[in-house]
């Protein structure tokens, strides 16, 4: 059952393309909503160090599989914003290939710890992305002879802003104290390599929140991964 399973998700995309074409949602391209030139980006192997320079306080070792630019850029974006559900798979690969990027050597098995949408976001988008991409990554380390698990323990415990427009120290304030572990959850972690996961990091704000959440909790994050990430700037 679990290989039909695999399979059955694995053609699933190219079914859809033949029922259902659409333009590629990375360069607008073909008749697909992700052609092969912008499958081969997301693909690359290219994982490696990322974000911001200097780093924000807490911030723990970030890596990424890719700039944060077209194509990629509008790949995130159709996954995020406009349900294009049939990309969580691709996007979790290249999520996937920065988590070993960031967890290194090492025995313990690996669990994600994926950054939280609010309860108004999920219901405006009609998912939770992250999350969504932090399941695929796990299945591919899975496959790939890696124990992984999704942990989506953080909490947010305070309002915040919108991040738009804010720059790095304004978004740090904006999210001071606002993400929390219950410690019905922090039980769970004990014995893992924790990941921070997200689709992209530009200040690391919200990724070094979550690490000191972690930290509080007594659970501090090995290191962080992304999809995407901006320019890093000195």
């Amino acid at each position: 059952m679990g290989s039909f399973t695999e399979a059955f998700t694995e053609y699933l995309p190219a079914l859809l393309d033949l029922l259902l074409p659409a333009h590629c949602a990375g360069c607008g391209g073909g008749r697909t909503q992700l052609c092969g030139t912008c499958r081969a980006l997301l693909g690359s192997g290219r994982a490696g160090p990322a974000g911001p320079v200097p780093p924000p306080p807490d911030l723990p070792p970030v890596h990424a599989a890719a700039a944060y630019a077209d194509p990629v850029r509008g790949l995130l974006l159709a996954h995020k914003e406009r349900g294009a559900l049939r990309l969580a798979g691709p996007l979790g690969r290249a999520l996937a290939a920065a988590v070993r990027s960031a967890a290194g050597e090492g025995a313990a098995p690996l669990l994600l710890v994926p950054m939280p949408s609010t309860r108004r976001a999920v219901r405006a988008r009609g998912h939770d992305p992250t999350l969504r991409l932090a399941r695929a990554a796990a299945r591919e380390l899975y496959r790939g002879g890696v124990p992984t698990r999704v942990a989506p323990v953080l909490r947010q415990i305070r309002p915040v802003a919108d991040q738009a427009g804010l720059g790095a120290a304004a978004r740090r304030r904006n999210l001071d104290g606002a993400l929390a572990v219950p410690s019905r959850l922090a039980v769970r972690l004990g014995g893992h390599r924790l990941i921070l996961v997200d689709d992209l990091v530009t200040t690391g704000a919200t990724l070094a929140e979550a690490a000191r959440a972690l930290r509080a909790a007594g659970r501090p994050a090995h290191a962080a991964a992304t999809v995407a990430a901006t320019l890093r700037r000195r």
